[in-house]
């Protein structure tokens, strides 16, 4: 049987692409350094019931499926593999329900983070998981890497927010997990089973997903260090004493200097941490005045609280503004997520600077520094290629040291084709079987996202 005939039977001809060059711009996220293959054609489904047949028609025929949103992705998690279906879910774009009683909103896997944000905020409602990359990335790819944010420290992760889920799965059945109500323990947790799957499971085409009231707008300070160690005491005195500030970012010294030559914040360069800590409460100041003294105990050179909540928001879009400054200093860069305890913050911080200076690179690192998780942003040029090896050594070294220090190797971006070889040594030969007969069961033939994850 013909694959495109065979697609073509069940779906309406704008859904199907079929131009070498056009599925070409498919083959991959934003993990350049990540291997791709070319795709076969690229679906752009609607309908649940068209997702179901290019499902069934992928295992009576053998063609593995590449699930993608956005593909704003790092880790490769979205890359085509030769020969396979990419399945581009941003067509199914629709916010079906918002429901101010129950407090959750139900939405189609292409719908993007921050149009749901700000659709629920006419509710007086507020989702809180926000990606750097909130105004491009889609809640099903957030939901496929387990994507966190700025506001994990107070809110927590996607996974967190996920009540029930729609998933296609590989023989095209339709299955139903989680709830509405804000309780329920019947049965597994199928509903966690798949929020970080990397679409290794099942191919998701509708979220229930539970939301907060909204809060007051928050206000922010700016804290200066002279060292990661008093910037990583600060952090861990400010969360053993009970704070529970919106967000608590770090940025060292080179995040600092990218952000200010790409948009010119004037943000002080000549520190060697920033700390920005944050409150959404309805009076944030003695909470921005316990913290700011706690950083001037903890060593910090300068404490300066923002005025208002739009001087607020230039501070917040600063560190977003993060990883696009970093990428410019160089042709490439790997970007690397490891989490750890908080109290072993300033450690990773210190041994990810020792490692730049080993290899001679340039190592920016941001950080959600309230729940430890860093992302040192390894920048070289590809084609060096002593350079390069350089760059992926110094990657791997971050990793490991993130797991002597108790950490993982990925906080929210996932596994994808980067890490793949690291998620084995993290969960070791017993639970990568039992991953191993999860996939099985889900996919007994293989088909989805084949070659990700492990």
């Amino acid at each position: 049987m013909d694959l495109i005939g065979a697609l073509r039977a069940g779906l309406p001809a704008d859904a199907l692409l079929t131009d070498p060059d056009v599925t070409g711009s498919y083959a991959r996220d934003m993990a350049n350094f990540c291997a791709a293959g070319k795709p076969a054609v690229v679906v752009l489904p609607r309908t649940v019931e068209q997702v179901q047949h290019v499902m069934r028609t992928a295992t009576a025929l053998g063609v593995p499926v590449v699930p993608q949103g956005a593909r704003t992705g790092v880790a490769g998690a979205a890359n085509a593999t030769d020969g396979c279906i990419v399945l581009s879910l941003v067509k199914m774009d629709r916010i079906l329900e918002i429901n101010p009683a129950d407090r959750l909103a139900v939405v189609e896997p292409g719908v993007v983070n921050a149009v749901l944000s700000r659709a629920v905020n006419e509710h007086g409602l507020y989702y809180p998981p926000d990606p750097s990359s909130w105004e491009m990335c889609t809640i099903g790819g957030n939901i496929g890497t387990a994507a966190g944010g700025l506001c994990c420290v107070k809110y927590g992760v996607t996974a967190e927010y996920v009540l029930g889920l729609d998933v296609v799965l590989a023989d095209g059945r339709l299955l139903t997990t989680g709830r509405r109500t804000a309780k329920g323990v019947a049965g597994y947790d199928l509903t966690r089973l798949f929020v970080g799957s990397e679409g290794s499971l099942g191919v998701v085409v509708r979220a229930t997903l539970a939301l907060k009231p909204e809060p007051p707008r928050q206000l922010a300070l700016v804290a200066e260090f002279p060292s990661v160690g008093a910037a990583g005491q600060a952090v861990c005195e400010i969360m053993a004493r009970g704070h529970a500030p919106s967000l608590l970012e770090l940025m060292d010294r080179t995040s600092v200097r990218a952000v200010n030559d790409l948009a010119q914040m004037g943000l002080p360069e000549s520190t060697e941490v920033l700390l920005l800590a944050a409150f959404d409460t309805p009076d944030p100041a003695p909470d921005l005045a316990a913290v700011g003294a706690l950083c001037e105990d903890a060593g910090a050179t300068q404490v300066v609280p923002a005025e208002d909540a739009a001087e607020s928001e230039l501070l917040l879009q600063a560190r977003r503004l993060a990883f696009t400054a970093l990428e410019r200093l160089r042709p490439a860069m790997l970007i690397d997520d490891v989490c750890v305890p908080r109290s072993q913050l300033a450690a990773m911080l210190e041994g990810t600077t020792a490692i730049a200076d080993k290899y001679g690179l340039t190592i920016g690192v941001c950080a959600h520094a309230g729940d430890g998780n860093t992302h040192p942003l390894v920048c070289f040029d590809p084609a060096d290629p002593d350079e390069e090896r350089r760059a992926h050594t110094s990657f791997d070294e971050i990793m490991a040291l993130g797991l002597s220090l108790g950490g993982t190797i990925t906080g929210e971006h996932g596994v994808g084709l980067l890490k793949k070889d690291w998620l084995a040594r993290e969960l070791g030969p017993v639970a990568l079987e039992l991953h191993r007969n999860i996939k099985q069961v889900f996919d007994p033939r293989g088909i989805l996202n084949p070659g990700k994850l492990f």
